[in-house]
């Protein structure tokens, strides 16, 4: 069962932001991306969908496909799905704001000027942000996509398009411990993941329902996941950051940020020094870090 239907897009919005985030992994199992069309895997209330998002000029052209033919489960998508790709593209977030507060900082100004409207990419679920976070603890980017990658491939939940869906705690539990090991995982990973999932499940970590909830309830969220052995600060921020949009998180202890404050003061960054710099820019400290991120990448 097919449906469509259209987003606006703010004028200064980024499409390439989009695609470059979900353009990762080479290997395109669960994302495919074209010049101005991203293809997705998602499951959703127990079935996988293929999402397509085609961007234009001021407006998003959406378009999902179930597997399933039931009417009302078409009804319960056409009001799921919207809102859904709106955080995947950060539509919420109030980058106009944060600009025009900062756009006389002597520092960031200029790289604001050089990448307005930068939003930050979301991911399909909370929880695939999540366990995105928990892979790339202290890796490369590159490794961690290829647990990512594994990961997905274990699960092997496919839509007849032929494209991989991220597992959902569920299917993580029925992994079990072994078989994320086998993913490549390391034993603190998988225990970790395995102990999310576990959260999920149980209802002590209600992931989406914090994602539809009017306010984001950040600090019940960051409470819950330092309860879990192995969840420390930085992959709490950065959750919140890619599975929620919310954009205060202090990512003064992931590398790249500190290396971008360095740049712009040209003068070594450690933790407290980043994390004291962040500060004044509260509520947007993580959009500050999504900005520092894409300023290396264009120098790269």
């Amino acid at each position: 069962m097919r449906a469509a239907a259209q987003l606006p897009l703010p004028p200064d919005f980024r499409a390439g932001d989009i695609l470059a985030f979900h353009a990762r992994d080479r290997e395109a199992l669960a994302e495919q991306v074209g010049p101005a069309t991203l293809r997705k895997g998602l499951w959703w209330r127990g079935q996988p969908v293929c999402l397509q998002v085609d961007f234009s000029p001021g407006q998003a052209q959406v378009q999902w496909q179930l597997a399933d033919r039931d009417p009302a489960l078409a009804a319960q998508a056409a009001q799921d799905i919207l809102p859904l790709v709106r955080r995947m593209l950060g539509l919420a977030q109030d980058v106009a704001a944060f600009e025009a507060r900062f756009a006389d900082h002597p520092l960031l100004g200029p790289v604001l000027q050089r990448q307005a409207g930068l939003r930050v990419p979301v991911a399909g679920t909370p929880f695939e942000a999540l366990a995105w976070a928990i892979m790339g603890q202290q890796i490369s980017v590159a490794a961690a996509v290829s647990l990512r990658r594994r990961l997905i491939v274990a699960a092997d939940l496919r839509h007849d398009s032929g494209l991989y869906c991220h597992p959902h705690a569920d299917q993580v539990l029925a992994l079990g411990l072994e078989r994320l090991r086998a993913a490549g995982l390391s034993q603190a990973k998988a225990q970790s993941l395995h102990a999310v999932a576990e959260g999920v499940q149980s209802g002590a970590l209600p992931l989406d329902a914090w994602a539809a909830a009017p306010q984001l309830p950040a600090a019940q969220i960051a409470q819950a996941l330092l309860a879990i052995k192995g969840i420390g600060p930085w992959t709490v921020s950065y959750t919140l950051l890619r599975g929620f949009g919310w954009l205060d998180g202090s990512l003064h202890g992931d590398v790249v940020v500190r290396r971008g404050i360095a740049q712009l003061q040209q003068a070594d960054v450690d933790q407290v020094r980043a994390q004291a710099w962040l500060a004044p820019f509260a509520p947007w400290r993580a959009l500050v870090a999504a900005h520092l991120w894409a300023m290396q990448a264009v120098n790269a």
